[in-house]
Parts: structure tokens; C-alpha cells; sequence
């Protein structure tokens, strides 16, 4: 009978980083899988690369701003998001 967790097995033993994950603990990795019945693993996911954008912003008036996104050389800021959360990590003036 094959074993439940047979085909990551073999990944990591090709050496594919592997997560496990059981009931009370969230996705971590593991240097060496116990592969228990109960847990759940995978190959750990590659990171999503960050995201860049480039914006053209301008004060329009009493305070309000007007943005569009556009191409790096016509670009005033440079913004950078976090490809596994999105949320925004760094923002560069460019002129």
C-alpha cells in the first residue's frame, strides 16, 4: 500500500523544500518531515515577486490629488508593493 505522503516524500528526498501544517500550527518548514497521517505538507510555494508601479500624482486642488499610472520616465513616484501581502513597502520620488 502506498504511503499517504509518498510523492512528497520523494520530492524531498530530490530535494524539494517541504511545509507541514496540523491542526494547531499554521504552514512552517521542516528540515526533517515526520509525515504524520494527520498533518498536511507541501512543497513550500515560491514567494510572489514584488510589484512596481509607477504613478504620475498632482495636487489638483484643496488637498485633493490626482494619480495615473504610467510608464517609469513619465512616472513623478515610484511605488512598491509586496508581492505576498500587497501591501505598500517603499515609495521613491523620481523627480
Amino acid at each position: 500500500m502506498k504511503h499517504k505522503h509518498a510523492d512528497l516524500i520523494k520530492q524531498w528526498a530530490d530535494g524539494a523544500q517541504i511545509q507541514g501544517k496540523s491542526e494547531y500550527v499554521e504552514w512552517h518548514d521542516l528540515r526533517h518531515p515526520s509525515w504524520h497521517k494527520s498533518w498536511q505538507y507541501r512543497i513550500k510555494p515560491e514567494p510572489k515577486p514584488d510589484m512596481y508601479k509607477y504613478v504620475d500624482v498632482r495636487a489638483v486642488r484643496d488637498g485633493i490629488c490626482q494619480w495615473t499610472t504610467c510608464l517609469p520616465e513619465e512616472a513623478n513616484l515610484g511605488l512598491t508593493f509586496d508581492g505576498e501581502t500587497g501591501k505598500l513597502k517603499s515609495a521613491e520620488v523620481m523627480k
